[in-house]
């Protein structure tokens, strides 16, 4: 993607979805650090139906912690390897009792030293609960990325860096939401939606002759 494509590319995205939020339901932040730990291998709805139940009994470390292996376990039970993510939800929520009064940490550092937490999780975190720019790069952004030559990069790490530089910083803070939506739901992996796609002029994946024909139709 050239340049001078990248700004209208999220231009475009941002009228479309103003305000863009995680798919994922939670009502603070500590339910938020949860449901993401819990989303890896796994779809937000898989992931809010279980938590809608697990949520309306504990919606704090401590109320977490009460539940036990057990509860906990039993809670989640529908979501892929649940009884590994049981352990690290728990083991979390016992460091965040003991080390940080009940708190999630707004740092790196500490929430990427969290059982379960890795460095996606910790992105997503700190965006949506801190309003840092930070870019949780999913398979859905890796493919985004990649495919619309965005900020191409071999792994996910060098697609976060690369869309770190080349984002506007005035799309930062959101970015990864619009990235994710679109891979999600437009933009998918096996038959992407072209047709419906609202950025595909820009896109360097883009079938032959649709950035002419949209300045055709746009001309009429």
């Amino acid at each position: 993607m050239k340049p001078e494509a990248i700004e209208p590319f999220f231009a475009t995205l941002a009228a479309a979805n103003p305000h863009p939020r995680s798919e994922l339901e939670f009502t603070n932040v500590f339910e938020l650090l949860a449901a993401v730990l819990l989303s890896a291998q796994a779809t937000d709805a898989g992931v809010n139906k279980a938590t809608r139940s697990l949520f309306a009994r504990a919606w704090t470390p401590q109320q977490m912690l009460a539940l036990g292996l057990d509860g906990l376990s039993e809670a989640i039970r529908t979501i892929g390897l649940f009884r590994t993510k049981a352990k690290n939800l728990l083991e979390t929520c016992r460091i965040l009792v003991e080390q940080h009064g009940g708190e999630v940490p707004r740092t790196r550092e500490a929430l990427e030293r969290l059982p379960g937490v890795g460095r996606k999780t910790a992105n997503v975190v700190l965006n949506v609960a801190f309003g840092e720019p930070t870019m949780a790069v999913d398979t859905h952004i890796f493919r985004v990325a990649n495919r619309t030559g965005l900020a191409p990069g071999k792994d996910v790490l060098a697609v976060e860096q690369a869309l770190l530089a080349r984002v506007p910083p005035a799309y930062r803070r959101d970015a990864h939401h619009w990235l994710i939506l679109h891979g999600r739901y437009v933009c998918l992996a096996r038959t992407p939606r072209c047709a419906a796609c609202s950025v595909q002029r820009w896109c360097d994946s883009a079938p032959a002759g649709a950035a002419s024909r949209i300045r055709d139709a746009e001309a009429v």
